[in-house]
C-alpha cells in the first residue's frame, strides 16, 4: 500500500494539487454587515458561542481519548513558540502538545496578547492531558482544548483575553474560572475546521490602465498589476477566481512594515514573499505561509507609491507588527502568472501548499482553457465576464481535485486544510 502511495504521489503531484490555490472560507465571526467590531471583556461564566462545547456549532464532540503510544499520537504537534510561556506541571512536555488547528489559533492569540500588553505573553496551563484529570469527554485529551492565563497571572486582564481568543478564531470560548479561561478548536479532520487563502474584497489592486480598482471589483479578463520571477513588474489577466465571499467574516492576517503606507492583509494559509535580510533580489525571496512570517523579515513592495511602470523593480520593507483582524468580504482571484500585487505589496495567487510552484502547475489545464476562450472570442469573452454581478461561489475545479490530492499529500498542507 506504501508503494502504492508512493507512485500515486509522483504521478498526481503537479496536476492534483490545486488545494493549494483554494481561496476563503467561513470564517471565525457570526458577526455580519457594519456592525463595530466587539472589544468588550467576556465575563466570569460567559462562554461563547453560548452552546455547550460539544455541539457542531462549537468545538463538536470528542472523536476519541489520544495516548502517547497510539497512533494518533503522531497527529499532535509540538508548539515550541518562544512567545508562549507553558506551565508544564508535568514535566513531560504535555502541555505543548496540541492539535495542529489548536496551536495555529493559539499562535494567533499570542500576538494579540504582545500587541495588547507590551512585556506580558501568553501563558498554557494545561493542555493535552494524558494523564485522566479531566472528565472522560473532555477535549484535552485530544489536544484540542487549551487552558490560559497572561504570563503575570493578572485577573484583571483575564476577560479581555477571554475575547481575544474569540477573535483568534477559536471555536469556544469559556471564561471558566477567575484563575483561567478555557479554549478549544474543531477537529483538524473536520469540514468545518478548514480554510485557505484570501484576500478582503476591499483591498486594492492596479490595473494596467492605471485605475486603483478593489478586489470585489475585479472580472475575469482584467488585466492587473503581478510580478516575474526577476521581481519586475508585470501585467497579468484574472483567469479564475478561486472563491469568493463577499458577505463572509473571515480571520485575517494583518502584516505591518516600517513604512506605514505598506500592509498585507491575508489569511493565515495564504502564501506571501519574504526574504530574511537586506539587498535581497526577489527572484531570492521565499513564498511562505502569512502565519509563518515574522517580524524583522522583508516585504516586497512597488517602488514608489502605486508604481505601475512595466519592468520597474520592487523594493523591501521591514515588517515590524503583525496582529489578526476579523474583517468582511474575501476574494482570491487567479491570474495567468501566479502572482499578484495587492495593495502594493507582492503575493502569490496561491495558499495552503507550501510548494508554490507545484500550485501553478497544476493550473495549466486553467491557463490552456482561458487562453483557448481568448482566442476563440478575444476581447467579447473579457468584456462578457466584465458585466457579471460577483456572487458568493467556490470554482468547481479546485474542489473537484481537492478530494483526490487531500489524500495524495496531505503533509504539505498548511495545518489548517480547506473548507469549501
Amino acid at each position: 500500500m506504501e508503494l502504492y502511495l508512493s507512485w500515486l504521489r509522483k504521478i498526481f503531484l503537479v496536476c492534483l494539487l490545486v488545494y493549494g490555490t483554494r481561496a476563503c472560507s467561513p470564517g471565525t465571526s457570526s458577526r455580519t454587515g457594519k456592525e463595530p467590531r466587539v472589544t468588550t471583556p467576556l465575563k466570569l461564566k460567559q462562554r461563547v458561542p453560548n452552546i455547550s462545547e460539544d455541539t457542531l456549532g462549537a468545538s463538536g464532540p470528542p472523536e476519541g481519548i489520544i495516548e502517547r503510544d497510539s497512533a494518533k499520537f503522531e497527529d499532535l504537534s509540538p508548539n515550541n513558540n518562544a512567545d508562549i510561556q507553558f506551565k508544564d506541571e508535568e514535566g513531560t512536555g504535555a502541555d505543548r502538545m496540541m492539535s495542529k488547528r489548536c496551536k495555529d489559533k493559539l499562535n494567533a492569540l499570542a500576538i494579540s496578547v504582545m500587541n495588547r500588553w507590551p512585556g506580558v505573553k501568553l501563558r498554557v496551563i494545561e493542555a493535552w492531558d494524558e494523564d485522566g484529570h479531566h472528565s472522560p469527554d473532555s477535549l484535552h485529551y485530544e489536544g484540542r482544548a487549551v487552558d490560559l492565563t497572561t504570563s503575570d497571572r493578572d485577573k484583571e486582564k483575564y476577560g479581555m483575553l477571554a475575547r481575544m481568543a474569540v477573535d483568534a478564531g477559536f471555536d469556544w470560548v469559556y471564561y471558566e474560572q477567575k484563575n483561567w479561561i478555557h479554549v478549544s478548536v474543531k477537529s483538524d479532520s473536520s469540514e468545518a475546521a478548514r480554510s485557505g487563502g484570501c484576500f478582503p474584497s476591499d483591498s486594492l489592486i492596479t490595473m494596467e490602465t492605471g485605475e486603483r480598482r478593489t478586489l470585489n471589483g475585479l472580472r475575469i479578463g482584467d488585466r492587473v498589476q503581478a510580478i516575474d520571477s526577476r521581481g519586475e513588474i508585470i501585467y497579468s489577466d484574472v483567469i479564475m477566481f478561486l472563491d469568493r465571499k463577499p458577505l463572509q467574516n473571515t480571520l485575517f492576517y494583518v502584516i505591518e512594515t516600517e513604512d506605514k503606507q505598506y500592509t498585507a492583509t491575508l489569511t493565515p494559509q495564504h502564501l506571501i514573499y519574504v526574504s530574511d535580510s537586506t539587498h535581497t533580489n526577489f527572484s531570492e525571496a521565499k513564498a511562505v505561509f502569512a502565519s509563518h512570517v515574522k517580524t524583522g523579515q522583508f516585504l516586497y513592495t512597488t517602488v514608489q507609491d502605486h508604481d505601475r511602470e512595466e519592468g520597474a523593480l520592487l523594493r523591501q520593507l521591514r515588517i515590524t507588527r503583525i496582529t489578526i483582524k476579523t474583517i468582511k468580504g474575501a476574494v482570491a482571484p487567479l491570474t495567468r502568472h501566479g502572482t499578484l500585487i495587492v495593495d502594493d505589496i507582492a503575493v502569490s495567487s496561491y495558499a495552503v501548499i507550501q510548494q508554490e510552484w507545484i500550485a501553478h502547475a497544476s493550473f495549466l489545464p486553467v491557463r490552456i482553457y482561458y487562453s483557448i476562450k481568448q482566442y476563440l472570442w478575444g476581447t467579447a469573452y473579457s468584456e462578457n465576464n466584465n458585466h457579471t454581478t460577483p456572487t458568493e461561489y467556490v470554482n468547481w475545479y479546485p474542489y473537484a481535485l481537492y478530494k483526490i490530492g487531500e489524500i495524495v499529500v496531505k503533509d504539505y498542507m498548511h495545518p489548517q486544510a480547506i473548507e469549501l
